[in-house]
């Protein structure tokens, strides 16, 4: 496979749009007109309940895990840097929705579980400390995002594979910034 389908096919995974099918099918509309308007799982939690935003959760996850490892079967840790990227940028900026999709927290997981599982289980713990004590999912999801860098550089990552840390964690602090601007104005809804 060429290095440019390989980047593209990842590109196009991540567009799939689990959450806007998932609550769609179940009859609840668009799921992007409510909350912070992604497509991501705990705005479709919001729309369609917990057991569809655990299903998007893990769909996502998984979008993000096979551009990983089809990456990991057709080249070198330069493209799987850049399909890690791809995948992301897909969930964020999907082609089927116009460009607007979710967070990339979720398919962010998937690339990190396979790429940097130390530094994923790392942002994880971050992740849980700032919402257990802020019910911020949006805070939780930024910082974890922030610590993914930090914790692959710790632990050794490979350039390539770090480069896709830290574009990774700054796409997905760029898709929050919404919700950072309501943090900063005190009108972030917090998750019951």
């Amino acid at each position: 496979m060429s290095s440019v389908f390989v980047v593209v096919l990842a590109y196009l995974i991540g567009s799939i749009p689990f959450g806007y099918l998932i609550v769609r099918m179940s009859g609840r509309g668009d799921v992007r007109q409510i909350g912070s308007g992604g497509t991501g799982a705990t705005n479709v939690s919001r729309r369609a309940g917990k057991a569809a935003g655990v299903l998007t959760l893990l769909l996502d996850a998984f979008k993000g895990a096979i551009a990983v490892l089809i990456a990991t079967r057709a080249g070198d840790s330069s493209l799987i840097a850049a399909a890690a990227i791809a995948v992301i940028v897909g969930h964020i900026f999907p082609v089927w929705l116009g460009f607007r999709g979710g967070k990339g927290v979720a398919t962010a997981v998937g690339v990190f579980l396979l790429l940097s599982p130390f530094a994923l289980l790392c942002a994880g713990i971050a992740f849980l400390i700032v919402f257990r004590v802020t019910r911020y999912v949006s805070l939780g999801s930024i910082t974890a995002a922030a610590v993914i860098p930090f914790a692959g550089w710790f632990t050794g990552l490979r350039s390539g594979t770090l480069t896709s840390a830290v574009v990774g964690a700054a796409l997905v602090i760029f898709a929050h910034r919404a919700n950072i601007a309501r943090l900063i104005n005190g009108t972030e809804p917090k998750f019951s």
